[in-house]
């Protein structure tokens, strides 16, 4: 079984956007505060100036950062395919690897992190460059799952337990780095009324048995498990 710091699987897994699109429409139905929305409220109480984004995917974060927080904004995502997406829409977006960032020595005064550290694979060291870029006093916003979250849809399309930067181990592996860490839980639950959305979120991920037949009854009722961290240089 392969594991989600597998960098193979991350490439494949962002070679597109497709993979991405499937996983996010299972919260369509969602009850219980947006994690996005939480994880932008954190960016703004940092007033960042020169924010950066790592693993930022297709840069809808990155675009409400610059139009409502009026932030300069640099984007770093590992997939061609993300970055070009993101600068689409006008972010500055460059192909980079967190565990080597090529920005000097406290160039910015925040960093966001979002649903993407579980996917390095020497978390150290990605975090050790994300302290090392950031000014004294500047903020990293972290953005991860705990390790129950979406069970009961995991257990049905029997995907692995999630491991890695979580809930209940990334508050130690920041505070390696870090000189302080507060944490925001976030808990609810997404209701799943759409068959295909079931298939299609197992087939987006690489770690499932995509052989196998499904078996399950609608609605699918899942708990979400949504952690912040926000980590103080």
């Amino acid at each position: 079984m392969r594991s989600l710091d597998d960098p193979a699987l991350v490439a494949e897994q962002y070679a597109s956007e497709r993979n991405l699109q499937a996983r996010q429409s299972i919260y369509a139905q969602h009850e219980g505060r947006d994690a996005r929305v939480a994880a932008f409220d954190a960016v703004e109480a940092a007033a960042p100036r020169r924010l950066l984004e790592v693993g930022g995917g297709q840069g809808e974060l990155a675009e409400r950062f610059v139009r409502e927080l009026r932030a300069e904004v640099t984007l770093v995502d590992q997939s061609v395919r993300m970055v070009e997406l993101a600068a689409a829409r006008g972010i500055d977006a460059r192909v980079g690897d967190v565990q080597q960032l090529p920005f000097a020595d406290a160039e910015f005064d925040v960093a966001v992190a979002a649903w993407m550290l579980y996917h390095v694979p020497d978390l150290d060291r990605g975090l050790g460059e994300l302290a090392r870029v950031l000014e004294p006093g500047g903020r990293l916003v972290a953005v991860t799952n705990g390790e129950g979250h979406i069970a009961e849809l995991r257990n049905v399309i029997r995907s692995p337990p999630m491991t890695g930067f979580s809930r209940e181990n990334g508050a130690q592996a920041l505070l390696r780095h870090f000189a302080a860490v507060d944490q925001i839980d976030l808990d609810g639950v997404a209701t799943i009324t759409d068959a295909a959305a079931v298939h299609a979120y197992r087939d987006s991920m690489m770690t499932s048995n995509t052989s196998r037949e499904l078996v399950f009854e609608l609605p699918l009722r899942v708990r979400t498990s949504v952690t912040i961290f926000v980590a103080t240089r």
